[in-house]
């Protein structure tokens, strides 16, 4: 028998991230309530310690039900922030201290979730830093957004017997500052958007054989605004295991300084160019409330699409909420607020969990989410002081040969 486990790491989001739930349980750490059964997922978090100055890595091992309980030896002690994996590997983001900057370390991955540092590759260091990581579909390719004067992204093959990272280049003037891409289903186009310096700018990027990016030459059109204003798109891009991107966009008057109504969702189509082309205006596109609609925070936090590709997650300062993903044609709403507190970052695993995190409130959500219900898992929200980072690594294989591993991420 094969038993399949996902896993996944949870990491808080850097600005570039109506069914109503029961009253949450609130847990003093994932140990006050066993997971049902055997894992689905392993959960990675990093924390910051204050007392130390440094971050820890807590580990827990996900149930059926989302109930989370502790990996054996975890937190692990290693001070990285920015995380990435792709079922075997783990990777994260050191600064060293010396003048090589940071480096990215990789983490083998055992059977039981344990980790295992065998790799550093040194980041060189030109005054900036590593702000995210990324792997693309086949988890080969590890992407690290760079943030100097410019906003760059390094490529990086990954040896798979041992997690060395061989660079391979660099695309300058990349994705900004903050905002990771999200790879389409055929895994050489990827894309982001930013509203950097208030310039609305949907991008994208093109994956070689080999696992460099370039950019992509595309300038999609924005969604038809609201008359008297403009669409600002100002964090990252989900797609769906098509050819389908979910972007958020918010009305904002001349200068981009100020929102000037709800953030909306927009939906885009990738040609086989990599090109991408919209039929969203305002009028047929859903309004999110975890914005708020004047003022200066016009911005969500992180958006996230299910692996199925038919829930949007969207987070921002005034909570969570789902919406239903229907391919080409327009998103519609699904839940409201499931939580009120801020929310930075999401992921979701195979599953049908969604995991969210509130480095304000310092509080990990776990939703059992499908596109008929949505329940918060037991334990949930759970309290982890300084939470910093999550992530997921999605699933692994239990055979009679050892251990082996799908690499897609969501």
């Amino acid at each position: 028998m094969i038993r399949r486990i996902g896993m996944f790491l949870l990491a808080s989001a850097v600005v570039c991230a109506s069914t109503v739930l029961a009253s949450a349980q609130t847990a003093s750490s994932p140990t006050a309530i066993q997971a049902s059964s055997s894992p689905v997922a392993y959960v990675y978090v990093s924390r910051y310690i204050s007392s130390s100055g440094n971050n820890k890595v807590n580990a827990y091992a996900a149930g059926a039900n989302g109930a989370l309980t502790p990996v054996s030896g975890s937190p692990f002690p290693d001070n990285v922030g920015e995380l990435a994996l792709n079922g075997a590997w783990l990777f994260g983001v050191e600064a060293t201290g010396s003048s090589a900057g940071q480096t990215i370390n990789s983490y083998s991955i055992a059977s039981n979730g344990t980790l295992t540092l065998k790799n550093q590759t040194v980041v060189n260091d030109s005054g900036g830093g590593v702000t995210s990581l990324l792997l693309d579909h086949t988890g080969s390719s590890l992407y690290a957004n760079y943030y100097t004067t410019n906003n760059d992204c390094l490529s990086y093959s990954i040896d798979q017997s041992n997690g060395a990272l061989t660079y391979l280049s660099i695309y300058y003037q990349g994705p900004g500052h903050g905002c990771p891409m999200s790879f389409i289903a055929n895994n050489k186009f990827a894309y982001s958007s930013s509203c950097y310096h208030f310039t609305p700018s949907i991008f994208g990027a093109t994956r070689s054989s080999h696992g460099s990016l370039s950019p992509l030459s595309t300038n999609p059109a924005l969604p038809t605004p609201p008359p008297g204003t403009g669409f600002c798109p100002y964090v990252g891009a989900a797609a769906d295991p098509f050819n389908h991107v979910a972007v958020a966009v918010t009305p904002a008057q001349g200068g981009f300084g100020n929102n000037d109504g709800a953030t909306q969702l927009a939906v885009y189509t990738a040609d086989s160019s990599g090109n991408l082309t919209t039929k969203s205006t305002y009028q047929n596109m859903p309004k999110t409330a975890v914005v708020q609609t004047s003022g200066g925070t016009y911005s969500v936090n992180d958006y996230k699409m299910s692996p199925s590709g038919n829930l949007l997650a969207v987070a921002g300062p005034l909570g969570l909420q789902v919406f239903h993903f229907n391919g080409g044609n327009p998103i519609t709403h699904y839940t409201g607020l499931l939580t009120k507190d801020y929310i930075n970052q999401l992921f979701w695993d195979k599953a049908n969990h969604l995991y969210a995190i509130s480095t304000k409130a310092g509080k990990l959500f776990v939703f059992t989410v499908t596109p008929t219900s949505v329940t918060q898992a037991p334990g949930s929200p759970h309290n982890i002081p300084g939470i910093r980072k999550i992530k997921k690594i999605h699933p692994v294989a239990k055979s009679t040969t050892g251990w082996r591993s799908t690499v897609a991420i969501r």
